[in-house]
């Protein structure tokens, strides 16, 4: 099953009608979400503007390009490394501590 992606304004609206008094039931069916994710996105997002919304997904998405951009260079660093001590004989982690 897909899983769809609401955008930071739909997060808002809907979130807005349950504060008005419209039924989380009745939420669910108009918008098609469960009833645990408006409960989860009532939980992380409650009383926050629209603006802090779209601040806060923006920094979500940035923080998990960075962790694989981490991931990769961290990859690429242990492969060099192993390169290295296959070239030269040379445990690199020694090399590195006694040089400094």
């Amino acid at each position: 099953m897909k899983k769809k992606r609401f955008n930071e304004t739909q997060i808002f609206t809907i979130l807005k009608e349950g504060e008005a008094g419209m039924p989380v039931a009745d939420l669910s069916r108009k918008y098609g979400v469960g009833q645990s994710t408006y409960f989860a996105w009532r939980s992380k997002y409650a009383g926050m503007s629209l603006s802090e919304l779209k601040r806060l997904k923006q920094l979500e998405e940035e923080h998990s390009r960075l962790k694989r951009m981490y991931a990769s260079l961290s990859l690429d660093h242990e492969l060099l490394k192993e390169v290295l001590e296959k070239k030269l004989g040379v445990d690199v982690n020694e090399e590195l501590s006694q040089k400094n």
